[in-house]
């Protein structure tokens, strides 16, 4: 038997791991190539090892957003390995995401070395720089044998957690970073005696001085998408009304605001509005947008995402902020307040009576049949399902909102519960969102969490990531149910100028794009579970009766 040959590019490739897993790395996704082998197979030792957590995806956009879903759900960067060429650039859409949404996220892609550059080489591209535009650090390391990858990792890791990066990046915030990795023949050899791994605590980014909050305006706080529980606590400490979108994580608290598009348009109070304190990214409603443009309005935006919010051109960016003691506006409050309990949407009508149907009182118990009896002759619409699959989520389980019409249907009658919310609204792309989901689902799960993933958008969205339905039989199936709101195409353009100035052919053929994708025979094929949903109280006992697994509940909606 022949040794192997001496690889440079394997001991690269397991010095580079070894140095990401010390400093607080535990998941690396791996879509498969010739030219990542070394990167690859150093990871799948380091797997048998328990040193860290491989997921293998076959398609690198899927690997991306996976990886990219696992970095959200822990806040620490995940690494995703791909390959050259193509194979690189389709890690392009996760990064723009982690970009503008505040993500720490690590790009790992193989290259050619440079002498295979530029000469029609087989997968060979131009990649180093290919991300510079949405990444805090991007290093095109030496060849192996030429120079070392030793520190690449600490510098790669820091600066994905907000700290030492490019001079163009902001202090303090995460994001993507990318290393192109060239290697040159022999890409693997044989290893002998596995070495021990040094395992790293969880990385942390540098901390920012606290912007003080003064009293005497008129202050409202607005939690976007990622703002997290900061945002309540902001609110609750200065006594000031909380606009949180659903996707942000903060529809919760005392100080909650229902109803808030109203609002903003009402002239005594969104009118008379002087301070807008801004957490995560608000994309789902025109007033808030309106509301941050406004020239009489000071807008105090804590950092989250790539990009600085300075809508109204005079923004005051900061990284954190602190509350200064003193008396509440308890008029204002109260004025917001009042507002907010006239504006309550109550879904609660729709919800089976459990306590009624077991009930052995034979009256109550005839009208909560009678009740359930309405409600299975009623159709499930889109109010009906996202209020199903919100009453059914809790703080052990996840939830996450495509960027379909279903999130703003949700952000408009919705109340505050107090749920793990994701959504990949730093561009509000619908690509990628079961992929992200599946990270956030294996990520929480692996860190202990008993509930269920819930994953909710619509047809189009869905069918735009079914790749990312694929599983490797050897890989633990998260618990996660895909909830498809199916309206046979891009009904969100019916909000949209485009529905009232376009021809109805050109609409339907260009902008809804209608089809007949039958979901179940997607779901079989690739070994998940289906139903197909249309009353509440079937939806109901589907989404609080889990049957483990990979889970697609399809739900009929009207166009």
């Amino acid at each position: 038997m022949t040794a192997s040959p001496a690889s440079p590019a394997s001991d690269a490739a397991a010095s580079l791991l070894a140095e990401l897993i010390a400093h607080g790395i535990r998941d690396i996704v791996i879509a498969p190539g010739s030219r990542s082998q070394a990167l690859a197979l150093a990871a799948t030792r380091l797997a048998r090892q328990g040193a860290m957590r491989v997921h293998v995806r076959i398609d690198e956009r899927v690997a991306g957003f996976t990886a990219l879903g696992l970095s959200r759900e822990t806040r620490v960067p995940a690494a995703v390995i791909c390959t050259s060429g193509t194979a690189a650039a389709n890690l392009l859409p996760a990064a723009m995401e982690a970009f503008h949404s505040g993500v720490p996220l690590l790009l790992l892609t193989a290259d050619r070395p440079p002498e295979l550059r530029g000469v029609g080489a087989n997968q060979a591209t131009i990649q180093p720089g290919l991300f510079d535009p949405f990444v805090r650090l991007s290093l095109d390391a030496p060849v192996p044998g030429d120079g070392s990858w030793d520190g690449l990792a600490e510098k790669a890791v820091a600066a994905a957690m907000g700290a030492d990066a490019a001079p163009s990046a902001l202090p303090g915030v995460a994001g993507p970073v990318h290393l192109n990795l060239p290697s040159r023949e022999p890409l693997s050899a044989g290893h002998g005696e596995e070495s021990p791994v040094i395992q790293g605590s969880a990385p942390k980014g540098e901390p920012g001085e606290p912007f003080l909050l003064t009293r005497g305006l008129r202050t409202v706080v607005i939690a976007g998408a990622d703002a997290g529980a900061l945002a309540e606590e902001i609110a609750h400490a200065g006594t000031w009304p909380l606009i949180a979108e659903i996707v942000s994580g903060a529809r919760y608290g005392r100080y909650i605001v229902h109803g808030y598009r109203e609002m903003l348009r009402d002239d005594i109070l969104g009118g008379r509005i002087q301070r807008a304190v801004v957490l995560g990214h608000p994309t789902l409603s025109r007033e808030v947008t309106a509301l941050l443009r406004r020239d009489d309005v000071q807008v105090v935006a804590v950092r989250s995402g790539g990009e600085e919010l300075n809508l109204n051109g005079r923004t005051v960016a900061v990284a954190s902020v602190t509350v200064a003691p003193g008396e509440a506006d308890r008029f204002w409050m109260g004025a917001w307040m009042e507002a907010s309990a006239a504006s309550v949407v109550d879904l609660s009508e729709a919800a089976p009576d459990q306590e009624g149907l077991a009930s052995t009182d034979f009256a109550e118990r005839r009208d909560a049949v009678r009740a359930e009896l309405e409600a299975v002759r009623r159709p499930l619409d889109r109010e009906l399902l996202v209020d199903a699959v919100w009453r059914a989520t809790w703080p052990h389980d996840r939830l996450m909102f495509g960027s379909s019409r279903l999130v703003r249907v949700a952000d408009a009658v919705l109340g505050g519960k107090k749920v793990p919310v994701h959504s990949n609204r730093g561009l509000a792309g619908i690509d990628g969102t079961i992929s992200t989901a599946m990270g956030i689902a294996l990520a929480s799960q692996a860190e202990g969490a008993a509930g269920v993933t819930r994953v909710l958008l619509g047809d189009l969205a869905f069918l735009h990531d079914v790749g990312a339905l694929l599983l490797p039989p050897d890989e633990q199936e998260p618990r996660i149910q895909v909830v498809v709101g199916n309206d046979g195409g891009g009904t969100i353009f019916d909000s949209l100028e485009v529905a009232s100035s376009a021809p109805r052919e050109d609409l339907d053929r260009a902008f809804y794009t209608p089809h007949t994708t039958r979901l179940e025979q997607l779901a079989l094929a690739y070994g998940w579970t289906y139903q197909r949903i249309t009353t509440r109280a079937a939806l109901d006992q589907a989404l609080t009766t889990p049957v483990g697994g990979r889970q697609l509940i399809e739900v009929p909606l009207p166009r």
